[in-house]
């Protein structure tokens, strides 16, 4: 197989923390390089996030409810805890600052931060102060990034990602790209390595 993995993924994707969590535990079995795509799902949704209650009236909460224990079960599999968010966060800000992690090699540190602070600790990710004090922790320099997002610095690169996705036929997340077979949503290790496995006996 190739010896890249490409992931589309978004933060307030619940589905994108458990599925990269059992990806990042398979890399050292067979040894590729992840190459992650912000792909923001929600832009319609203001800075300031939207409250939970507003967006899941429609669906009730027995419904909610049900949703979300399927999805801390997946989660336990995966051996991460997760609860659901205080606010649908847009995930614009903490997109950007994840390029700036990956340009400053510590993607990975920051990737686990971030979602850590939205789907345990209820954090509001789409507020700077959330993401700087994240940085902090992930070792960044705080200055910098600061002034990255002040800047706006990789909206291009954003907008590039959202394009190569609906041209590949993209539309949810997350989607793994494991040699030429796409694979969307979030899957048991089991059926991660059997396409791993196939991947590389067929050479893709």
């Amino acid at each position: 197989m190739s010896s890249k993995v490409t992931v589309f993924s978004d933060f307030v994707c619940p589905f994108c923390y458990i599925g990269m969590t059992t990806l990042r535990r398979l890399q050292p079995e067979f040894g590729f390089e992840i190459q992650w795509r912000g792909f923001q799902i929600h832009p319609e949704w203001p800075p300031e996030g939207v409250p939970v209650e507003q967006y899941y009236r429609a669906m009730g909460e027995e419904r909610r409810k049900a949703a979300w224990h399927m999805i801390e079960s997946m989660a336990d599999e995966a051996g991460i805890e997760m609860r659901p968010p205080a606010v649908l966060a847009n995930s614009y800000l903490a997109l950007a600052a994840q390029e700036f992690a990956i340009e400053h090699g510590r993607a990975d540190a920051f990737e686990e931060l971030v979602y850590r602070a939205y789907f345990h600790d209820l954090a509001n990710i789409g507020d700077r102060g959330v993401l700087l004090e994240l940085a902090v922790k992930a070792g960044l320099d705080v200055a910098a990034l600061d002034q990255a997002l002040a800047e706006d610095r990789y909206a291009m690169r954003l907008k590039n990602t959202t394009l190569v996705a609906h041209q590949r036929g993209i539309s949810g997340v997350p989607t793994f790209i494991i040699g030429n077979y796409p694979l969307v949503g979030a899957q048991s290790a089991d059926v991660m390595r059997q396409l791993l496995q196939r991947a590389i006996e067929i050479g893709a």
